[in-house]
């Protein structure tokens, strides 16, 4: 049986849309429809809820005529109940997570698409036939550097690293302070004006004092500046980079902890970014970097202080950072296309109706 009709469970609005949302499933949509696909969108809350109420959408995929649903990152009994439904009804189901591990789910529909081979690896042996994995596609393959520039970094003159966050950061992870030849721009879930003050409020007064006395040395360090992320501000900050940083802060599950900290579960979706970019990048360690660089080749891997402060002194040489860039760029761009991996995607969908009876 091939596949025509593709019915889409969003765990937010396909018109303001969160990252997982927007990367996993609405990115995939052309794709979807070249293939000749029909995707049509079942469900979509009005603010983004991994656990929504799914009473109704069984009955909608079956009157859609849907052959298979994508259940993107929703979980929870409700969702559970659906894929139950609609295994009865005869419609495939498809769950698609990004950066957890849910068993229940995984058992209850007929494939699962994660993000990277370590987030698959975490669950039992006896659900890995059912497990696929499609990474995050490259959303803006064009953009890209063409310029490495001929400074060195100086006090007076330096280099500019970019960090991109989805979080708040109230200090630099592993780093601390940039050396005094860098400047290092954090672009993350900032506010602005009175909310931004507000927030940092907030901040405080769940903090200890030492917490405090950190946080601000973090916020008066010239050498740090935080800005709010925004879908075209982020590729202008990096496009005026000279090197890209991701520091992690790798901090082990408390022993006997059946949920893996976030870290360890995370997507290569900002490293490829930035690597796509052209960018010579120095990261932490962490799984799912760990496949996509060759430490010394298209980047580096930095796990202690003085670690970094190394990799960040090599890549003062404007010819180091134009050839890591370069080797950046060419490494990920086809393997990490979203081409590819909406290919990947469209072969489970293809599969797990192939095995309709």
């Amino acid at each position: 049986m091939t596949v025509r009709s593709v019915g889409l469970v969003l765990c937010s609005s396909s018109t303001q849309p969160i990252p997982s949302t927007r990367i996993a499933v609405l990115n995939m949509l052309p794709f979807f429809l070249s293939a000749g696909l029909q995707p049509r969108v079942l469900f979509e809350p009005p603010q983004p809820s991994e656990t929504p109420d799914l009473t109704a959408v069984a009955a909608r995929a079956i009157n859609a005529g849907c052959e298979v649903v994508m259940l993107q990152k929703v979980r929870g009994p409700g969702a559970v109940a659906l894929a139950q439904q609609l295994k009865a009804a005869g419609v495939r189901t498809v769950y698609v997570v990004c950066d957890l591990v849910d068993v229940p789910m995984v058992e209850a529909t007929d494939a699962t698409v994660v993000v990277t081979e370590y987030l698959r690896s975490l669950y039992p042996p006896r659900l890995m036939p059912r497990i696929h994995v499609v990474h995050d596609g490259i959303e803006h393959p064009a953009a890209g550097k063409d310029d490495w520039g001929s400074a060195t970094g100086a006090r007076h003159c330096p280099l500019k690293a970019v960090l991109v966050t989805s979080a708040s950061l109230e200090r630099l992870p592993v780093l601390g302070h940039p050396p005094a030849w860098l400047k290092v721009r954090i672009v993350g879930r900032y506010a602005s004006g009175l909310r931004k003050w507000r927030e940092m409020r907030w901040t405080w007064a769940a903090q200890s004092p030492a917490e405090r006395l950190e946080h601000l040395r973090f916020l008066l360090d010239r050498r740090i500046e935080c800005v709010p992320w925004d879908p075209e501000g982020v590729y202008r900050e990096m496009m005026q980079a000279d090197i890209a940083v991701i520091p992690v802060e790798t901090v082990v599950a408390e022993s006997g902890a059946n949920v893996p900290p976030t870290w360890q579960v995370k997507s290569e979706n900002r490293l490829t970014m930035k690597m796509s970019m052209g960018l010579p990048v120095i990261a932490t360690p962490i799984p799912s970097y760990e496949t996509v660089i060759e430490h010394g080749v298209n980047g580096f891997f930095a796990r202690s202080t003085r670690d970094w402060e190394a990799c960040l002194f090599f890549l003062r040489d404007p010819a180091r950072r134009r050839e890591m860039g370069l080797a950046a760029r060419a490494s990920v761009t086809k393997t990490y296309s979203m081409q590819a991996q909406a290919a990947k995607l469209i072969c489970v969908l293809q599969e797990v109706c192939a095995t309709c009876p």
